[in-house]
């Protein structure tokens, strides 16, 4: 892993859904720059002493050195770190996991693109929320073709943590997302609203061309957007809507999808993730279960549990490591991955992603002017 020390929030939950499904072992890490910290974080994490490393250069040499080195690595860093990093291990024969957004240039996003087919590595990007089952029940009965026509998208992912100036009073969460240096061109569009956009994209099937955004600065003193709206066109003709705020009180992890077709419409909420509602034009709505008869092959796959048990966050974070290390093992080996592991996000849909980001700004320079994805 490189990052996710002391103090850091997202570290953790990586390390939680690798070790869920018993593909992973934690063995290495540059978990800080600060060599110290490293130092006690692997400690805390009781990695062996010499396999806590103060550099990425330092890691990379010398596991190479050794019978059992790591086959991949972990990338947690805030975003302005991603492109080094990422290229760093790829080059050196490493396959990569990378938080999102994949890094805070189209070109440097386009380079690990190169990079991870040049290596012929695994490059798998964590838009965790397309590992929940019910999304990839979604997905399926769009393909399927149960919604008809798809005609129009509403995204939302609304949270109220940076309501106030909580960066003002220390909070190292909040500090690197709201500074242009470590977060990128982007605040809130880019830290949560490349959530939405990929959700959209994935579940839909069909790609967003254009976009016309208005993105905001509603707390004083900030230098990136904590709020934005914006119209979407997809390639088939359909209209979507997409709201991305951080500022919008009651509203703590609010990741909402709805999606309307010809025939029928379907929607799903990040908080309430074991159901999925589709409603058939002209029919009684039903509610679909994760777990429940009836579920597709992909459903079923990212299911863990009997239905009944509620899974979340962590289990759907999990299961883009699952399928990760299905391409891993099968790249490894020279073999097929099965085909629900094709479903995880790679390096090309991080470059959407990013892509998505400087779309939105560039748009919302220029008035809200469509400007093309």
């Amino acid at each position: 892993m490189v990052g996710g020390g002391r103090g850091a929030f997202i570290g953790g939950v990586h390390r939680m859904a690798a070790r869920l499904d018993d593909r992973y072992e934690f063995v290495a890490g540059v978990l800080s720059s600060d060599p110290q910290r490293a130092r006690d974080s692997g400690a805390d994490l009781r990695l062996a002493p010499d396999r806590c490393y103060a550099t990425l250069d330092e890691m990379l040499d010398r596991e190479q050195q050794r019978a059992d080195r790591i086959d991949v690595v972990s990338i947690v860093t805030p975003n302005h770190l991603h492109h080094r990093a990422a290229k760093q291990c790829l080059e050196a024969g490493v396959h990569v996991i990378c938080d999102k957004p994949l890094t805070t240039t189209i070109a440097d996003a386009e380079d690990l693109v190169r990079t991870a087919q040049r290596m012929q590595r695994v490059f798998a990007v964590t838009y965790n929320y397309s590992g929940y089952p019910l999304v990839r029940q979604a997905r399926q009965m769009v393909a399927e073709g149960q919604l008809g026509e798809l005609r129009v998208a509403q995204i939302e992912y609304a949270q109220d943590w940076l309501a106030t100036d909580v960066e003002a009073g220390g909070n190292k969460q909040a500090a690197w997302r709201v500074d242009p240096q470590r977060s990128g061109v982007a605040g809130a569009i880019g830290d949560i609203g490349t959530h939405a956009f990929h959700l959209a994209e994935f579940i839909a099937g069909v790609q967003v061309t254009k976009l016309a955004a208005d993105l905001s600065i509603q707390v004083s003193g900030r230098r990136l957007d904590d709020n934005g709206q914006m119209l979407l066109r997809f390639a088939n003709g359909a209209s979507g809507a997409l709201w991305a705020s951080q500022v919008a009180p009651g509203n703590e992890n609010g990741l909402r999808v709805r999606l309307y077709g010809s025939k029928a419409g379907l929607e799903w909420s990040q908080e309430n993730p074991n159901q999925l509602r589709f409603a058939p034009l002209g029919g009684q709505p039903r509610l679909i279960t994760r777990g429940g008869a009836g579920l597709g092959g992909a459903a079923t796959a990212a299911s863990r549990l009997p239905s009944g048990h509620p899974e979340g966050y962590i289990e759907a974070f999990a299961q883009i490591y699952s399928d990760a290390a299905d391409l891993i093992t099968a790249a490894n080996g020279g073999e097929t991955a099965r085909d629900n592991a094709l479903l995880v996000p790679t390096a090309a849909d991080g470059l959407r992603g990013v892509r998505f980001i400087h779309a939105a700004v560039e748009s919302s320079r220029r008035d809200a002017a469509w400007t093309a994805v």
